[in-house]
């Protein structure tokens, strides 16, 4: 009896250590956001001139803005997103069927001391209506780096960018394609101009994971739910 009893414990303790580590949320990964580095460049011949000597070059009239793999740019971020959408159905059917008693012969037929019409009819009515409202707003700037040179010029930058505050983080994370015609003489590009964009905000930590809705509850608010 004592030993089923130890079992039952170490059973119960176990289950409950699970879901313990299944409340707290596992730090997302970074695959994907790493900064790239520029390949490293050959070494240069050096030449002893009278006039000019390589490594002591100034370039006066050098575009710098980001063009090549590893270059620095920042992102100004602006989005602002408004969305609302509004849905009504009504729908009204009604069927009735009715079939007389049946003739064979020439006599109608009973079947004891009822006749054998029948008649039926349904109706149905349906009303539904639904309204959704959403706005989202992002305001800041991240800087990322030049992962890769498309043929036709265009940049795939991506990066990230960590702010630990007490006992949690933030992050702000972006991915995207941009044009060198749309970053500004300041080596800034807005977020609008940032084709196939991927932009995650969030953060872990004791905060984050108590804004988070617990696994039992996400369980009853899910479609499996029958209720």
């Amino acid at each position: 009896m004592i030993m089923q009893k130890s079992l039952w414990y170490s059973l119960v303790c176990t289950a409950l250590l699970f879901l313990s580590g299944c409340g707290s949320m596992p730090e997302k990964s970074t695959v994907g956001y790493e900064p790239v580095m520029p390949p490293a460049a050959p070494p240069q011949e050096l030449r002893n001139g009278s006039i000019y000597q390589a490594g002591y070059d100034m370039v006066l009239f050098e575009d710098l803005r980001a063009r090549r793999v590893g270059d620095i740019l920042r992102v100004l971020l602006v989005e602002q997103m408004d969305a609302a959408k509004s849905s009504a159905t009504n729908v009204d059917k009604s069927t009735s069927n009715s079939m007389p008693n049946p003739t064979l012969f020439g006599k109608q037929r009973t079947f004891g001391s009822n006749d054998l019409s029948s008649e039926i009819a349904s109706d149905h009515e349906f009303s539904g209506e639904g309204d959704s409202n959403q706005s989202n707003k992002l305001r800041g700037s991240v800087t990322v780096t030049v992962a890769q040179v498309l043929p036709n010029g265009n940049l795939v930058v991506q990066g990230e960018k960590w702010i630990q505050i007490n006992q949690g983080s933030e992050y702000v994370r972006l991915r995207g394609i941009v044009r060198p015609t749309d970053i500004g003489a300041d080596n800034t590009v807005p977020s609008t101009q940032v084709a196939d964009a991927r932009i995650s905000y969030g953060g872990t930590g004791a905060i984050s994971e108590a804004n988070m809705v617990g696994w039992l509850a996400r369980f009853f608010m899910s479609p499996l739910w029958p209720f």
